[in-house]
């Protein structure tokens, strides 16, 4: 999963929110860095991506892709997926779109610090409105792009996202069956 999926995921407290994405910006052992409701929702991060990783239908996904291609294909999966939720949250989410994605910023914006990449990243997030300009597949694009400059062998999502496209249907339906799944899940693993 990526940010849109973590943040839904994650509970609806800014403590909550922050957490949700510094999963992907703090690594190892936590020790007290943060708020205890901050660190709890760094854990579910990884629960969740755990959970993810291992899911059957997940894996079944990425057999979709080509061998070459597999050992990749979860960077691939975590942006499409969040695509799907974007076109598909009103189905998932009592609050429109708009309104989460605000207010996720708005809680960015409020924090005084933010860890390493994220303090550089947050202000564009909300500037270009990522979490709800993933509704539209082209915005992909320019997300693999951001990626492929931070890989050490940026080559490797060389042609993804035309992958993506020939197996938008059926990685669309490997979402709706699994997503539901991770939200049980993730409310079980917050209680």
């Amino acid at each position: 999963m990526n940010y849109l999926a973590h943040l839904h995921l994650g509970g609806p407290r800014p403590a909550q929110l922050l957490g949700s994405l510094y999963g992907d910006f703090v690594k190892g052992p936590l020790d007290g860095r943060f708020a205890a409701e901050v660190e709890a929702a760094i854990r579910l991060h990884r629960r969740i991506d755990a959970f993810t990783d291992s899911h059957p239908l997940v894996r079944a996904a990425v057999a979709r892709f080509p061998a070459e291609r597999r050992r990749y294909a979860g960077i691939l999966l975590d942006l499409f997926f969040d695509h799907c939720l974007a076109c598909d949250w009103d189905a998932y989410a009592d609050e429109p779109l708009e309104l989460f994605s605000a207010r996720v910023y708005g809680v960015l914006a409020a924090q005084a610090e933010l860890p390493g990449r994220l303090a550089l990243i947050a202000p564009r997030m909300a500037a270009d409105d990522w979490l709800g300009s993933y509704r539209e597949f082209a915005v992909l694009e320019r997300v693999l792009g951001n990626l492929q400059r931070r890989l050490s062998r940026p080559s490797v999502l060389d042609g993804g996202l035309a992958e993506l496209e020939r197996l938008y249907r059926p990685l669309r339906e490997d979402f709706r069956a699994f997503y539901p799944e991770l939200i049980a899940f993730a409310a079980a693993a917050r209680t």
